[in-house]
């Protein structure tokens, strides 16, 4: 191989972003989910490296900070939430349509109160439903997650 190829090999490997293992990025999203907006995660583009950090405890990176440029939308991009991702009471609302349609106007009632999700659970263990929603919870989860991916160009490794 002659230089000039070498040379547009090594710019064409520089700039071929990383696959990032899609098992990383639903462990990023559950970190930042469970952090009630304390937690956040950044997927390195080029990298495909997630940096993590918490507000609340010693949860950060290894080495203790975030890169320097990580507000960089060009280099890094943070790993969304549940609400982001119309994960929350929408997708709470879609379960009780298809799977408890008489209890939808309960369900609906719930989350225009605190205690929404407490509330739901408690329905749906009365309901012995409690199984069917984690499993359509986590379906809908990865579906809008490699969405999520597809949309940011992310190319990703199983």
């Amino acid at each position: 191989m002659g230089a000039a190829a070498r040379a547009a090999a090594v710019l064409w490997y520089e700039d071929t972003p990383m696959p990032v293992s899609f098992k990383e990025i639903l462990d990023a999203f559950d970190f930042v989910c469970m952090g009630g907006g304390e937690h956040q995660a950044f997927l390195c583009r080029q990298s495909g490296k997630i940096h993590w950090h918490s507000e609340l405890s010693e949860l950060d990176e290894p080495e203790g900070e975030l890169p320097d440029d990580i507000e960089d939308d060009e280099n890094y991009l943070a790993i969304p939430d549940k609400r982001e991702l119309d994960l929350g009471k929408p997708l709470a609302l879609d379960f009780a349509c298809q799977f408890l349609p008489g209890d939808f106007d309960e369900v609906r009632g719930m989350f225009g109160r605190s205690g929404a999700y407490a509330s739901f659970k408690h329905l749906l263990a009365r309901k012995r439903a409690l199984e069917q929603w984690y499993d359509f919870e986590r379906k809908a989860t990865e579906r809008a997650l490699r969405e999520w991916c597809e949309l940011n160009s992310i190319e990703l490794a199983e």
